[in-house]
């Protein structure tokens, strides 16, 4: 039985109605049946924008609209998100190849996110740690921005060939990365324990609970893994709240 990998485009915030009719155009170009459009802050369905996409224009009108980022990826279980910025702190970029090879790496059907930010300043942080894989478009160091739309087919065009070429194994044993919600909310009862506790500040909490998740990322936590650890927070709590109570 043929193993179907449906191929979502995420753009976060697009500003520019010319930049998304032009990725409507490079889905139909590369097969990608549905583009996902997080808090546009222009009018995708603008003149401008269905003159750019020419037979991307079902696409285009059939296009998703999301309220945040967590909605948009919440059927997807293998992540990519592109950056284009220097400064992104501790999180580890991998090579093109590697992480579109990830994605292709399985042997069940799945759905796949490509993220790309907004044009001036691309990704966050916290919405790069959402990703399961972050990558970054080599460019020359004089001029490093690409345009939105260009990003895009680079990143397409990549996945395509690796796609036709079946570089990928079939049949290695693979692990499949847990939900991006399920986990969010791990890492959540877990910081709020962790509080409770003392083991975490305040004024440390973000820094200590990003490099938690960076941790689980690169283990490729599974859903089965993120329920036992949830398990375990919500047994450490009743045995806190039972010895609190019995010693009154």
């Amino acid at each position: 039985m043929a193993i179907k990998k449906t191929l979502k485009v995420v753009l976060v915030e697009p500003s520019g109605p010319i930049n998304v009719g032009s990725v409507a155009r490079l889905c139909e170009n590369f097969s990608v049946h549905e583009l996902r459009l997080v808090s546009p802050k222009c009018n995708y369905l603008d003149q401008e924008a269905k003159k750019m996409s020419v037979r991307g224009l079902k696409i285009l009108e059939k296009a998703k609209v999301y309220k945040d980022l967590n909605s948009a990826l919440s059927d997807c279980s293998r992540i990519i998100a592109t950056c284009g910025r220097k400064e992104h702190g501790e999180i580890p970029l991998y090579s093109n190849k590697e992480a579109l090879s990830w994605a292709l790496k399985s042997e069940r059907d799945e759905k796949i996110a490509l993220v790309f930010g907004r044009e001036d300043r691309g990704l966050s942080n916290e919405e790069l740690l959402k990703a399961n894989k972050v990558i970054s478009l080599n460019t020359s160091e004089n001029y490093p921005s690409l345009n939105l739309s260009h990003a895009v087919a680079i990143v397409l065009h990549q996945f395509n060939q690796l796609n036709e070429l079946n570089l990928l194994k079939h049949h290695t044993k693979m692990s499949y990365p847990a939900n991006l919600i399920k986990l969010e909310d791990c890492i959540n009862d877990a910081g709020s324990l962790l509080l409770d506790i003392g083991f975490l500040m305040k004024h440390t909490y973000k820094a200590k609970m990003t490099k938690i998740k960076q941790l689980l990322l690169r283990g490729e936590i599974k859903d089965d893994e993120v329920a036992l650890i949830r398990g375990i927070i919500s047994q450490a709590r009743w045995k806190i709240k039972n010895k609190n109570d019995s010693s009154k």
